[in-house]
């Protein structure tokens, strides 16, 4: 017994001087001073990785990356590697797996900011945050032209556009929207869409465009001249197709409202172009007139069944202003500058007609 006391006393004289020992070491600061040199040691690559600029443009300044849809974040991070947007592609793939970005990739197009450390790059691309692409219409002849532009800017190819704008079933729901009319909601302007949006959203986005487009002042012109939004535009796409004179317009604009007045025919050569196929054509010949198409306004009366074109907004709101006047035919001047003499009565237009033919004849264009 009394050597088990003797052995708990020995014990405890032990811890007690353990202890003092540990209360002389922590007044040491240069004991703290090296706790702390180790933890830095240990926890500073960490956070290099997390913290640390990692992302490099070429200017300098911001760099925009797509996402495209179907990659995984391993793609993902070799394309920033390749593209040479990151410096350090150990440290995205750590910090993506502690973020959960194998589980949140999310396609769509990004602008990287110079020097964004590894955590904000993550943090941006698992957010879905992407910044929309601006592009510009312009004038479209066919959907395929039109297809092949917003390919070149979105993510979708051609094929799934065209395919959109030839179902009837969907383009149904627009007011009775079809294959042949689709081209007019394509109202040429800028517009920001997301990268990867899909093609019939994108239909979708254009009509309501679209319907905008047609405010209060607009469609009480339209409903003056006894027309739909429809003939509009396609009348515009005429007028666009004669004339890249603005001032011009709206009196070319009269002569053919002038013709359907009076139940003629249109006989718009561009309509002849766009039924032919070949809008390379300086000159129309009576074998391109033999052409049978709804777009023929030589062989079918009133107005072609949809555009042939996308008319410019001018185009269009010269046929809603149109000049009132007795015009009834117009040709090309001879000097080649874009404008036209007007003429009422056939004898006028067809010596303007006679001069302009010599000039053609003169420079060699047979067609």
């Amino acid at each position: 017994m009394q050597a088990m006391i003797h052995l708990s006393e020995r014990k405890m004289y032990f811890c007690l001087k353990c202890l003092l020992i540990m209360k002389k070491w922590l007044r040491n600061p240069w004991l703290w001073a090296g706790v702390l040199v180790v933890a830095a040691l240990a926890i500073y690559p960490l956070y290099r990785q997390i913290f640390a600029p990692n992302v490099t443009t070429p200017d300098g300044e911001s760099a925009e990356f797509f996402v495209h849809t179907g990659w995984d974040y391993t793609r993902v991070g070799d394309q920033l590697l390749q593209q040479k947007l990151i410096k350090d592609p150990m440290a995205f793939h750590w910090v993506a797996r502690q973020m959960n970005y194998p589980r949140n990739v999310k396609p769509g197009r990004y602008i990287l900011q110079h020097n964004m450390s590894t955590r904000d790059l993550v943090q941006l691309l698992r957010s879905g945050k992407q910044t929309p692409v601006k592009f510009t219409f312009v004038k479209f002849r066919t959907t395929q032209q039109l297809a092949d532009y917003v390919a070149e800017k979105l993510e979708m190819r051609p094929a799934e556009l065209l395919e959109a704008l030839n179902d009837r079933a969907f383009l149904e729901k627009f007011n009775g929207l079809t294959p042949q009319t689709a081209l007019a909601i394509f109202i040429p302007n800028t517009y920001e869409v997301y990268w990867n949006i899909k093609p019939k959203d994108l239909v979708s986005r254009m009509y309501k465009e679209y319907q905008a487009f047609w405010t209060q002042d607009r469609n009480n012109l339209r409903e003056k001249l006894g027309l739909s939004r429809l003939e509009v535009v396609t009348i515009a796409s005429i007028v666009e197709e004669e004339s890249n004179q603005n001032e011009e317009k709206p009196r070319i604009a009269g002569v053919y409202l002038n013709r359907i007045k009076k139940g003629w025919p249109l006989e718009a050569d561009p309509t002849v172009k766009y039924a032919v196929g070949d809008f390379s054509l300086r000159r129309i010949l009576d074998v391109h007139l033999q052409t049978d198409s709804p777009y023929n306004t030589y062989m079918y009366p009133g107005i072609p069944p949809g555009p042939i074109c996308t008319p410019s907004i001018p185009s269009i709101d010269a046929v809603l202003n149109r000049e009132r006047h007795d015009y009834m035919f117009f040709c090309a001047k001879v000097e080649g500058d874009g404008y036209h003499h007007f003429s009422q009565t056939l004898a006028e237009h067809s010596a303007y007609a006679q001069q302009y033919h010599s000039m053609l004849n003169q420079r060699g264009i047979m067609q």
